[in-house]
């Protein structure tokens, strides 16, 4: 198959680092860093569990109304990076939703811009029921 060099490892560490980083801003509720993340432009979307943002006036508005608190996730089921050459990237997180039989799953397409860095353009985070392998 042609097309760009996947899972650069190099690459892959960056995306890895900066999405731990958003992760830990997400339980602290840093909004600076939730912001910094994604891509500061109309075209951004974020479907959330209970909100839908358009565009990153939408998205920063959700995260500044969210609650403090621990959290959706219990723990982690399984987490997949994968970049496509040196500037695109998606993750995709399945966890344990704490305390309710539910698995959350959480995905990100994240994009490098020559100017500001990596970005993510778009996010989605849903919910289904557990399955019997948790």
């Amino acid at each position: 198959m042609t097309g760009p060099e996947r899972n650069i490892p190099e690459v892959v560490a960056e995306i890895r680092d900066i999405f731990e980083r958003y992760e830990v801003a997400l339980v602290e509720k840093d909004v600076a860093v939730l912001d910094a993340s994604f891509w500061d432009s109309p075209h951004t979307v974020r479907y959330g569990l209970n909100e839908n943002g358009y565009g990153f006036a939408e998205i920063h508005a959700h995260r500044v109304a969210r609650p403090p608190g621990p959290g959706v996730k219990e723990r982690r089921i399984r987490l997949e990076i994968l970049t496509l050459g040196r500037d695109l990237a998606t993750v995709n997180l399945e966890f344990k939703v704490r305390g309710r039989d539910q698995v959350g799953r959480q995905s990100q397409t994240w994009y490098r811009f020559p100017d500001v860095g990596w970005k993510v353009i778009s996010a989605h985070v849903s919910t289904l029921a557990a399955t019997p392998i948790l």
